[in-house]
């Protein structure tokens, strides 16, 4: 699948052909057909036709690789599916309000289409919390522009979305196809909003 890729690029270079996107991709690729969360780096390079070394020219490390595996399926499967109008001139508060919930829908769909690879790309993240808060960073970012808080640190925007941890970790992911999901939303937001 991914030599097939690489080798249609003629006879030039393989080496300027493999990217940090490709790499992504082929672990992706193999966590899905070998249902494990982390496959090996010699299997990527196998994978890609390339020595295990010339990974190390993209990702100083195995932990670098599986941040960027995790961060890339948040952003396809997560922040990207988030459908909010941040032009109109709402109430900030009903803005944020709107993006949480559609941000706990998108975690909620990316679980109920893709489950094994909801639980393979969510794993590595659980047992890392610097990881988690890289990955979350954007989301971090987009909070605080919706509140135009102008944290640094984005504190304010990490405190409003461990609110609604039951929404967002995957610990609780059976939850979140019971009937009182948004019911369970909304007396959550109903606590916080005020102190925002």
């Amino acid at each position: 699948m991914i030599k097939e890729f690489i080798e249609e690029g003629g006879v030039g270079n393989k080496m300027a052909k493999i990217t940090q996107e490709l790499i992504i991709e082929t672990a992706e690729a193999l966590m899905e057909r070998t249902e494990k969360s982390e496959v090996t780096l010699s299997q990527i390079a196998d994978e890609l036709s390339i020595t295990h070394t010339a990974l190390y020219k993209h990702f100083k490390n195995k932990q670098e690789l599986w941040a960027a595996v995790s961060k890339s399926w948040f952003n396809r499967m997560i922040s990207e599916q988030i459908q909010i109008d941040l032009t109109n001139p709402a109430d900030p508060k009903e803005l944020l309000h709107d993006w949480l919930w559609a941000f706990a829908n998108a975690k909620k769909r990316a679980y109920n289409e893709n489950p094994k690879m909801f639980a393979l790309n969510t794993q590595y993240v659980d047992s890392n919390p610097f990881v988690l808060r890289d990955v979350l960073w954007d989301s971090y970012q987009m909070i605080d522009g919706i509140m135009d808080y102008h944290d640094p640190l984005f504190e304010r925007a990490e405190a409003i979305l461990s609110a609604f941890a039951v929404f967002n970790l995957p610990s609780f992911k059976d939850s979140w196809n019971f009937p009182d999901y948004q019911d369970r939303f909304e007396r959550i937001w109903g606590l916080i909003k005020h102190g925002l």
